[in-house]
């Protein structure tokens, strides 16, 4: 057997060492082995209890700006498709429900109503007054039924807190990933039977989709704080009915 000088073993134990500490520095910043960390690069909320997430989420959507809603509302037995713009002065959009299809244009508090034919032959006491309300931007008297029902939906502030609150214990859900590739982190409130939202893992923690507890619709957020224009209608594209409204 041919000895090994004494230096040389010193060597080569050191030189193990070093490749044993590598190794294990290496694990400790890839994990250990144990996957990525789901929050590492994000917001952070996803590390937070479900509570204090809509919180963080309610905050960041009471601070934006403006935000596009679009998606299904139920309320009082009917379903409301809607793709609203919204902003703290006004709100634009469309309202889709029982095969009718209506714009709503907010300026400020002056509301407009925007139909065709077709909606104002399937409302009530019409009295011939289809062919003078036909593609025109109807001013929604303030003091009409239709002022109230519909001003909701172009009312950031109002629409969003009426949205936004899970009910029942909440509990997180796991990381998902959004339609547009963002991350997200899911909260339920009773197990989806109070709701469910996701909410972003980048950037602001703004809401990106809301499924209603008891089937109660489904929307999606975005365009947050990304601004737009609400002008009132040219005079000639505007009709003061100047009394109640035709009710659809």
């Amino acid at each position: 057997m041919t000895a090994i000088p004494q230096g040389r073993t010193r060597r080569t134990a050191l030189a193990t060492a070093a490749c044993a500490l590598a190794v294990t520095g290496a694990m400790v910043l890839s994990g250990c082995g144990g996957g990525d960390d789901p929050d590492a690069g994000t917001n952070g909320v996803g590390k937070l209890s479900a509570d204090k997430i809509q919180a963080k989420t309610r905050a960041a959507a009471d601070a934006a700006s403006a935000v596009r809603l679009s998606g299904t509302v139920v309320t009082s037995g009917r379903t409301y498709r809607l793709d609203m713009q919204l902003k703290a002065d006004g709100g634009s959009g469309s309202v889709t429900s029982q095969g009718s299809t209506f714009k709503l244009l907010r300026v400020g508090q002056e509301l407009y109503l925007k139909a065709d034919a077709h909606f104002w032959n399937h409302a009530d006491g019409s009295d011939g007054a289809t062919g003078k309300l036909d593609g025109k931007y109807v001013k929604v008297p303030q003091g009409d039924p239709a002022y109230k029902k519909f001003s909701g939906f172009t009312d950031k502030d109002v629409l969003l807190d009426g949205l936004l609150t899970l009910h029942g214990s909440l509990v997180t859900d796991g990381h998902h990933t959004d339609q547009s590739g963002t991350p997200t982190i899911r909260i339920t409130g009773d197990k989806g039977s109070g709701g469910t939202l996701d909410v972003s893992l980048q950037g602001s923690p703004y809401p990106l989709r809301l499924v209603r507890g008891g089937d109660a619709g489904t929307l999606r957020f975005s365009d947050w704080g990304k601004n737009f224009t609400v002008d009132e209608p040219a005079r000639s594209e505007t009709v003061d009915y100047g009394r109640q409204l035709p009710t659809s």
